[in-house]
């Protein structure tokens, strides 16, 4: 591949229920600390989830927050922190040329729910319905919001694909560098989902929402006593250049983007399946110049649900059955179920393992399931690797869509 066309990631931003930067999350996972705790949300009660505690604070008003969304408040959090964590000279920086391309999996619910409960109070009289709604819940919020906070006058996009979107995210940044519509691109996911009453319900109702005594062993992916999704919050967000733009500034790089694919099941409205998995995965393999037994550590999708985990673990029994020196963990174990934002953390609470070399654990995977048996599981504890230079990183969503990205450690 010439060398425009090589992509890299120079800076991160993210907000995790676990930690509000790279070096906080990391540890987070390294140490076995959890980011589920109770959380009472309206119509529901008592539930649990991955809440997040940043400062909304640090790069808005309070005006601002109160006018704008709370997935709008993450993405602008995570785009600050990945551009000063990048080191770019952003006074200089032609904001024509920045692109921001953000996953997500459901936008304007929270809002909607918030403004037709607080008409009710109101016997429903639409005269105290939010002039801000409109702006609030299109689609486009997210990422809008960041232009609007960083004075970016290039294209922004947000990407709806279900849980898949935080590689999709990654993905469209990565086409628009190649494609030269931009010379900077803002990528990833964020979710807000735990503050719609909607999405537990509907789960609840599909009998798919975790429940535990200890909120910490609620999220079991792949265990035998796993009981469904535990939602969260989050966000991550990455800036991506050109390989020749950032080795000329000198810039931190802390990997390459290679390979991606995505594709649709055509099969179910939510169950997965594991053969349109497979082949998203060799598509991804493929793209690269790859062979399964090139990949080191497979971040797992795994939402600890009954039939999703089974179907991944087939999906990845099939690919890399020959590879016995892979590691196969689980982020979601430790933070719940970010949605639009999953792919991208995730993604990103493996990267430290190019400079430490260890694979982090899949929390409370004390019985795996026979039918999710996978000897390269790593349960509880992280695994030391003796090499780790690639990571492919598996996303999957609702109305069977799929999306694998992979991460090499950069060498000139």
């Amino acid at each position: 591949m010439d060398a425009q066309s090589r992509i890299v990631i120079t800076g991160i931003g993210l907000t995790a229920p676990n930690g509000n930067n790279l070096g906080e999350f990391r540890q987070s996972l390294l140490e076995g600390r959890s980011g589920v705790v109770d959380y009472n949300i309206r119509y529901m009660g008592d539930v649990l989830a991955g809440v997040c505690d940043f400062d909304e604070l640090r790069y808005q008003k309070r005006k601002e927050v109160r006018r704008g969304t709370r997935a709008g408040s993450i993405a602008i959090y995570c785009a600050n922190e990945a551009v000063n964590q990048s080191k770019l000279d952003w006074e200089n920086v032609a904001r024509d040329r920045v692109g921001v391309y953000l996953g997500i999996t459901e936008h304007g619910n929270v809002e909607t729910e918030n403004e037709v409960y607080e008409i009710s109070q109101f016997d429903y009289d639409t005269k105290v319905w939010s002039h801000h709604h409109n702006p609030r819940t299109v689609a486009n919020n997210p990422a809008g919001e960041v232009t609007l906070n960083l004075g970016i006058t290039g294209p922004h996009l947000t990407l709806g694909a279900a849980c898949a979107a935080g590689n999709a995210g990654f993905i469209q940044g990565v086409q628009m560098l190649r494609l030269n519509e931009v010379d900077l691109a803002l990528c990833g996911g964020v979710s807000e989902s735990i503050h719609t009453f909607g999405i537990f319900a509907s789960f609840q109702s599909q009998g798919a929402l975790a429940t535990h005594d200890d909120p910490v062993k609620a999220c079991r992916p792949f265990d035998v006593n796993r009981n469904g999704i535990v939602v969260a919050e989050g966000g991550a967000v990455c800036t991506l250049e050109r390989l020749p733009d950032a080795l000329a500034r000198g810039a931190t790089i802390y990997g390459e983007i290679v390979g991606y694919a995505m594709n649709s099941d055509a099969s179910d409205f939510v169950l997965p399946n594991s053969s349109r998995q497979a082949e998203c995965i060799h598509l991804a393999l493929n793209r690269a110049g790859l062979q399964p037994s090139d990949i080191d550590i497979v971040s797992s999708h795994a939402t600890a649900t009954t039939q999703g985990d089974i179907e991944e673990a087939k999906a990845l029994a099939n690919v890399f059955a020959d590879c016995p020196d892979l590691a196969i963990n689980n982020t979601k174990s430790f933070i719940g179920h970010a949605m639009g934002a999953a792919g991208a953390l995730e993604m990103l609470g493996n990267l430290p393992a190019f400079d430490d070399g260890i694979a982090h654990a899949t929390l409370n995977l004390d019985e795996v399931d026979p039918e999710c048996e996978l000897p390269q599981l790593v349960p509880n504890q992280p695994r030391q690797m003796e090499r780790v230079e690639c990571i492919l990183n598996n996303s999957f969503g609702m109305l069977g869509i799929n999306s694998v990205l992979i991460i090499k450690k950069y060498t000139d």
